[in-house]
């Protein structure tokens, strides 16, 4: 499992900014029972009593919330990894590779939310290359179609998996933009 990239504990919480980069966030000082600015000890009249709802949450536990949940971000070691997975994965399998790992980091990562759809859009537009060659296999050219999709899968897709690593963005060549 992968861990948060940023701590959690008494020296502040985390916030992510307008740039999509996390900052530190100093934490309010906690004031003692009792005093005017300590929090009321229970709901107001009326009320629901919110605290029930969420659970006591102490320095070093886990939230219950998975790792991979949105809000928390990703590393950059770890963006690098799954950038290069989306655009070799398909190779091997197609679409299926890049749209599951854009389902999961999407919402986690802007680079590989931007990769996500780069290499799937590459891949549907492969995959529909793929269908029109092996249509075309009856009159022989389907075969050279097929090649030339595969050749270029595998090009396209190490240089786009050269440029993810790098941390930089790829822009496929011959591509449809199904997702934008």
């Amino acid at each position: 499992m992968s861990q948060p990239t940023h701590p959690s504990g008494a020296d502040g919480e985390w916030q992510q900014g307008p740039d999509g980069q996390w900052h530190k966030v100093a934490r309010k000082p906690v004031a003692a029972p009792g005093s005017p600015e300590a929090p009321p000890a229970g709901p107001a009249p009326g009320q629901p009593d919110q605290r029930a709802a969420q659970p006591d949450q102490r320095p070093g536990q886990s939230s219950g919330r998975p790792s991979g949940a949105p809000g928390v971000p990703v590393s950059a070691g770890e963006e690098q990894g799954w950038g290069v997975a989306m655009h070799l994965g398909g190779v091997f399998l197609s679409w299926l590779v890049p749209l599951v790992l854009w389902l999961v980091f999407r919402q986690r990562s802007r680079m590989l939310d931007d990769h996500g759809k780069e290499a799937l859009n590459f891949q549907i537009t492969l995959f529909i290359a793929y269908l029109v060659g092996a249509a075309t296999t009856i009159i022989l050219i389907g075969f050279l179609i097929l090649f030339l999709a595969w050749v270029l899968s595998v090009v396209f897709s190490i240089l786009a998996a050269v440029a993810a690593y790098n941390r930089r963005p790829y822009r496929y060549p011959l591509t449809i933009r199904f997702i934008k």
